[in-house]
């Protein structure tokens, strides 16, 4: 499939679905099982001021919180701009979840008010794993969840 065909595939499985949890977990599965280097897939959300939790992710085990001060996720959720990581290890502000991730790449997910209520966050074993093509995709799956589940404030409440 090409990048296209999963923002397509995607968008038109959660077409009319409302519940927040449902549509990561969603994105989640597409996503990991879409390419081969994704090695780890998924969300933290935004549960309190300066904080992200653990949220719908397949691959190992990941960190439970967070701080917005730390990692490559929170300076992604601090920044609201997207953290693309070919080397994480040239990073010292890297947490390491997984001692084999060695590239990242991280999306802001946004309110209508650009107030960050998550992040997409992706790892792969492979250094400089992702192309502009994976960004870009990343980046408009992270857009579209923002438009469409606006009231996402809701569900993180």
């Amino acid at each position: 499939m090409t990048h296209d065909e999963i923002y397509e595939r995607i968008t038109s499985i959660l077409k009319g679905e409302e519940d927040w949890i449902t549509a990561m977990a969603t994105v989640t599965c597409e996503l990991h099982n879409a390419f081969e280097h994704f090695h780890w897939t998924g969300f933290y959300r935004t549960t309190s001021p300066g904080i992200l939790k653990i949220g719908p992710y397949q691959g190992g085990h990941g960190c439970l919180v967070i701080p917005f001060e730390k990692g490559i996720c929170g300076a992604a959720a601090r920044t609201g701009e997207t953290q693309d990581v070919p080397n994480v290890h040239e990073r010292p502000e890297h947490i390491a979840c997984s001692s084999t991730t060695n590239s990242e790449i991280v999306v802001p997910i946004k309110k209508t008010t650009g107030e960050v209520v998550a992040v997409l966050d992706v790892d792969s074993d492979r250094k400089a794993a992702f192309s502009n093509a994976d960004k870009q995709l990343v980046e408009q799956i992270c857009d579209w969840l923002g438009r469409e589940y606006h009231f996402v404030e809701k569900a993180i409440s």
